[in-house]
C-alpha cells in the first residue's frame, strides 16, 4: 500500500506582511528571502494599485503571529486580521498621518495636489500616464536619500490604469482622514517602531505622535535612512526583535 502522504509542518511564526500607498506585494522580496527562516511562513498583503489582483492574506490556526506594516499598510488592513496579531513591527508608519498646526496644513495641500494628478481626464493613456509620473516622482522623495533605482518594481513601473487610480485616490483620502491607529490595532502586545530618521514622508511631528500613542513600544531609527529604508539593515534587526519576543 503506498504510504500517506505527509502533512505539512506547522509553521513556528506567521509573518503578513502589507505594504504603503504606491507599493506592492513585490516589493517586500528581498526582506522576505534575508528574514525567514525554517518554520517562518511569509504572507504579503496586496491592494492591488499596479494591476496585481488584490489579496488580504489570512491567519492560520497555528504559529505565532507577526504583523510587518510599511507606511499606510496597517491602515491597509481588516480591523479582525488585525486585531490577532501577537506582535507588530510598524516600518515608517502612523497613526495619525496629518499633524496639527501648520505642518498638517503642508500635507493636506500636498495630498490635494497628489489627488488632482490621480483625476480622470479625457483621454485614457493620457492620465495612465500622468499617474505613473506621480507615483515615480513620490517614490523619488520616498527613496531619498537613497537612489530610486534601488527600488523594486512596482506600480510605478507601468501607466496606471483606472482601478489602480481609483484606488489609490480612494487611499489618498484615507491617509488625509487618519486619525489614529486603524481599528483593531492591538495595542497591548508588543510593538516594534522602525523610524527612518531622513523620512520626507512620514514627518518628526507624525513621528512623534505615533510613539506617544504606542508608549510601550520598542523604538528603533536609523538615523540616515528615508521613508522606504533601503539600506538599513533591517533583516538582521527584525530577526532580533521578532525571536526575542516570540521565540524562534
Amino acid at each position: 500500500m503506498p504510504s500517506p502522504p505527509e502533512a505539512a509542518p506547522t509553521p513556528s511564526l506567521q509573518v503578513i506582511a502589507m505594504h504603503g500607498w504606491a507599493g506592492d506585494g513585490l516589493g517586500w522580496d528581498l526582506l522576505r528571502q534575508d528574514l525567514t527562516a525554517p518554520g517562518w511562513h511569509w504572507q504579503c498583503g496586496e491592494r492591488g494599485y499596479g494591476g496585481r489582483m488584490p489579496e488580504l492574506p489570512q491567519w492560520a490556526p497555528n504559529g505565532r503571529r507577526v504583523l510587518i506594516g510599511h507606511s499606510m499598510g496597517p491602515h491597509l488592513l481588516p480591523p479582525s486580521l488585525l486585531a490577532q496579531a501577537e506582535a507588530v513591527v510598524l516600518l515608517a508608519s502612523f497613526a495619525r498621518f496629518l499633524p496639527p498646526g501648520r505642518e498638517g496644513r503642508r500635507l493636506q495641500t500636498a495630498l490635494d495636489g497628489m489627488a488632482a494628478q490621480l483625476a480622470e481626464g479625457p483621454d485614457e493613456a493620457d492620465t495612465a500616464v500622468r499617474a505613473q509620473q506621480l507615483l515615480q516622482a513620490f517614490l523619488v522623495k520616498a527613496a531619498e536619500p537613497d537612489p530610486p533605482d534601488l527600488l523594486p518594481h512596482g506600480p510605478a513601473s507601468r501607466p496606471v490604469g483606472p482601478e489602480g487610480r481609483r484606488l489609490l485616490r480612494h487611499d489618498l483620502e484615507r491617509l488625509a482622514a487618519s486619525e489614529d491607529l486603524p481599528p483593531g490595532f492591538p495595542t497591548d502586545v508588543p510593538v516594534l517602531i522602525v523610524e527612518a530618521g531622513a523620512d520626507r514622508i512620514v514627518v518628526p511631528e507624525t513621528r512623534a505622535l505615533l510613539r506617544d500613542r504606542l508608549p510601550h513600544a520598542q523604538v528603533l531609527t536609523f538615523h540616515e535612512a528615508g521613508h522606504c529604508l533601503l539600506q538599513a539593515p533591517l533583516a538582521t534587526e527584525l530577526r532580533r526583535w521578532i525571536t526575542g519576543t516570540l521565540g524562534p
